[in-house]
């Protein structure tokens, strides 16, 4: 059984802030092989899409396709603000290490 992802109150509220449901578009999630850890982490705004398992709040819409949900189960996707800069963030505890970017993890 898959335990489904987290979706933060911070992540909505900036998917809000950056005016996604005006323009008609979703959080994409995505995991795919590459990287220089075995998989990476793709986040971009894009068309929901049939078969993609949909989490909504306030409005706000984030997509994981079927493929990547397990590699993200119990994984939480957060915004975060920091020094170095703004970004969404995965905070995978399946993850066995990832790279100092952060967008790429091996399992």
């Amino acid at each position: 059984m898959t335990t489904l992802p987290s979706i933060t109150p911070r992540t909505y509220s900036r998917l809000a802030e950056i005016g996604a449901a005006r323009q008609g578009k979703a959080l994409r999630v995505l995991v795919e092989g590459g990287g220089c850890s075995g998989f990476q982490y793709l986040i971009t705004l894009d068309d929901a899409r049939p078969d993609d398992i949909v989490f909504s709040d306030a409005g706000e819409t984030v997509v994981i396709d079927p493929v990547s949900l397990p590699f993200l189960e119990q994984a939480t996707i957060t915004y975060s603000e920091e020094l170095i800069g703004a970004r969404f963030l995965i905070e995978n505890p399946a993850a066995s290490g990832s790279c100092g970017c952060g967008t790429s993890f091996a399992l």
